[in-house]
C-alpha cells in the first residue's frame, strides 16, 4: 500500500514538471499563431487598395503552402490536427520520433494556422503536448507503460494551454484519446494539465478563452424548443463529420489533379476573406465572440455558416498542421445563433436568451462530432466560465449526441486514426508489449469467464487489477464491469490485437 501511495504521488509530481515544460512549448506557440496572424490581417487590410500588398499577400501564401507541404512530406506523422496519431501511439498502433513531430508540427503548425487558413491550433497543440512529454520520457529512460502515462499528461496539458480548460483537457484525454481511466493516467494528466494551464494564464491572462456576457438561464418553458436544436445539431454533425472524412476520397478520383493544386486551392481562396470579412478567418474564435456581442441578421448568419463549412473541410483536406477542435465549436455556434435568431423572429423567444443559444449549441455540435459528451459539456463550460448554462447544455447535448448516434455517426478522430493505418499482418516472433484496457458495464467482456471470449489471436491476458488489487487470471477467472486488464502480445501485433480487444471492452 505505501508504495502505490508513493507511485500515486510521483504521478502528480510527473505531471507538474510535465506540464510546465509543456504549458511554455504551447505558450510559445500561441503567441506566434496569435502575433502573425495580426501581421497577414494588417497586410490584407493594406491589399484593398494597393496592388503591390496584394501580389505580396499571394506569393506570401503560395510560399507558406509549398514550404508546409514540403514538411508534411518529411515527416507525415504531422498532418492535419495530431489527435488521432496521439490517439494511435497511445493505442501501440503508431509510434514516431517525437523531435520530428515537435519541431515540424511547430513550424508548420504556426505558419499554416496564422496565414487565415480556417484551423484550430488546439489539436496541434496536443500533438506538441505529447511530443514534448515523449521526449521527456525518452530523455529520462521511462519504461513504455510510464512512457505512455507521461504522453497522456502531455495531450492534456496541450489542451489545457491552448484552451484554459484544465479539466477538459483531463477527461478529453481519458474519454477520447486514451480510453482508459486509471489512477496513474488521471492523476498525471489533471496534475500536468493544471500545470500548463498555470503557464498559459500567467502569459494570456485570466478572462476564458470564449468569454460571453449573459444574464438570463434558459427556462423550463423553452425545453421543447432545445430538443429541436438538438435534433440539427446532430444531423448538422453527421453532415460535417462525413464531408471531412470524405473530401480527401473525392479528389483522389479525379486522379489527374496533383495534390499541391488541393493544398493551394485554401490559401488562395482565403486572401479575399482575410481583406473584406476578417473576423471569420481562422479557428473562428473571433467571429463567435464577435456574433455574440452583436446579434447579425439570419441572412448574414447563414452566409458565415456556409463559407466556413466550406473553407474548413477545404482548410483540413490539405493535409497541414492544423484542427477542427475550434472550427468545430464555430459551426456549433452558428447552427444555434441561426436557429435562436429564427425563434426570436417568430416571437417565441426573448433576445436575451441569444447568446445561451451559442453556448449551448457549441458542445452539441462538439459532442455528436467527437462523441465525447463529457467533455463536451466541461470544455464549454470552463472555455466561457460560467455554470449557469449547465443544465441547459447537458440537455442540447445529450440530443444531438443520440441523433447522430442513432445515425450511425462515429468519433470523427478514430475514423481519422483508421484511414491512416495500414493492415497489419499478425506476427508469431519478436518483442513483447503491453496493452491496457478498461472493461466497460455491458461490454462482451462483462460478467464473462476468461475462457468464453473470443480473443484475437496472439495475445495472453497477463493480470487483473481490480479494486487496487491484482489478479493472476486463469480460464475460470469472471471479468468484471471496471476491471482493467493487462494483455500481452507481440510489438508488430499492437494495433491488431488493440483494435480487436477494445471492441470486447467498449459498451455495445
Amino acid at each position: 500500500m505505501q508504495s502505490d501511495n508513493l507511485r500515486r504521488f510521483k504521478s502528480v509530481l510527473y505531471g507538474l514538471l510535465i506540464g510546465l515544460a509543456v504549458g511554455m512549448v504551447v505558450s510559445l506557440f500561441r503567441v506566434l499563431i496569435e502575433g502573425l496572424s495580426d501581421q497577414f490581417l494588417k497586410l490584407a487590410k493594406l491589399a484593398r487598395n494597393n496592388l503591390f500588398m496584394l501580389i505580396i499577400l499571394i506569393i506570401l501564401n503560395l510560399l507558406i503552402a509549398f514550404f508546409v507541404y514540403y514538411l508534411v512530406k518529411r515527416d507525415k506523422n504531422i498532418k492535419g490536427s495530431g489527435i488521432p496519431q496521439v490517439e494511435g501511439q497511445l493505442n501501440g498502433e503508431l509510434d514516431y520520433s517525437w523531435f520530428s513531430v515537435l519541431s515540424k508540427k511547430f513550424i508548420g503548425g504556426v505558419l499554416a494556422i496564422s496565414s487565415g487558413l480556417f484551423l484550430g491550433r488546439e489539436g496541434p497543440s496536443i500533438q506538441l503536448g505529447a511530443a514534448t512529454a515523449q521526449g521527456l520520457a525518452d530523455t529520462f529512460k521511462q519504461t513504455k507503460q510510464a512512457r505512455k502515462t507521461i504522453i497522456s499528461g502531455g495531450a492534456a496539458a496541450g489542451l489545457s494551454a491552448a484552451f484554459n480548460a484544465p479539466i477538459a483537457s483531463t477527461l478529453f484525454v481519458l474519454e477520447e484519446i486514451y480510453h482508459n481511466f486509471s489512477t496513474s493516467v488521471w492523476l498525471t494528466s489533471l496534475s500536468a494539465a493544471i500545470s500548463a494551464n498555470f503557464v498559459s494564464t500567467a502569459v494570456f491572462g485570466k478572462v476564458p478563452v470564449l468569454h460571453m456576457n449573459y444574464s438570463h438561464v434558459i427556462p423550463l418553458h423553452i425545453y421543447p424548443y432545445l430538443i429541436g436544436l438538438g435534433i440539427v445539431i446532430g444531423i448538422g454533425g453527421l453532415i460535417y463529420e462525413y464531408a471531412t472524412l470524405h473530401v480527401n476520397d473525392w479528389y483522389e478520383k479525379i486522379d489527374w489533379v496533383p495534390n499541391i493544386v488541393w493544398v493551394l486551392i485554401p490559401f488562395i481562396l482565403v486572401i479575399p476573406f482575410e481583406m473584406y470579412l476578417p473576423t471569420i478567418v481562422g479557428g473562428g474564435s473571433t467571429m463567435v465572440l464577435t456574433i455574440a456581442k452583436a446579434a447579425p441578421t439570419i441572412t448574414v448568419l447563414l452566409w458565415f455558416l456556409l463559407i466556413r463549412f466550406v473553407m474548413s473541410i477545404l482548410s483540413y483536406s490539405t493535409g497541414l498542421p492544423g484542427g477542427i477542435f475550434l472550427p468545430m465549436l464555430s459551426l456549433g455556434a452558428l447552427i444555434g445563433a441561426i436557429y435562436s435568431e429564427v425563434l426570436i423572429q417568430l416571437g417565441v423567444l426573448p433576445q436575451s436568451y441569444f447568446v445561451n443559444f451559442i453556448i449551448i449549441s457549441m458542445s452539441g455540435f462538439f459532442a455528436c462530432v467527437g462523441k465525447a459528451p463529457f467533455t463536451a459539456i466541461l470544455l464549454i463550460t470552463e472555455m466561457v466560465g460560467s455554470l449557469q448554462n449547465l443544465m441547459s447544455l447537458a440537455f442540447v447535448t445529450l440530443v444531438a449526441y443520440e441523433v447522430t448516434d442513432l445515425l450511425g455517426g462515429s468519433p470523427i478522430y478514430n475514423e481519422m486514426l483508421q484511414k491512416m493505418l495500414s493492415p497489419q499482418k499478425l506476427s508469431t516472433s519478436g518483442q513483447l508489449t503491453n496493452l491496457y484496457f478498461s472493461v466497460q458495464l455491458g461490454s462482451d467482456m462483462d460478467g464473462k469467464a476468461v475462457k468464453s471470449i473470443n480473443w484475437p489471436d496472439g495475445c495472453l491476458i497477463s493480470s487483473i487489477k481490480r479494486n487496487e488489487q491484482y489478479i493472476i487470471p486463469d480460464g475460470d477467472t469472471i471479468l468484471r464491469a471496471g476491471d482493467n486488464i493487462e494483455i500481452s502480445t507481440n510489438y508488430d501485433n499492437r494495433g491488431y490485437v488493440y483494435t480487436h480487444v477494445e471492441k470486447l471492452t467498449l459498451d455495445n
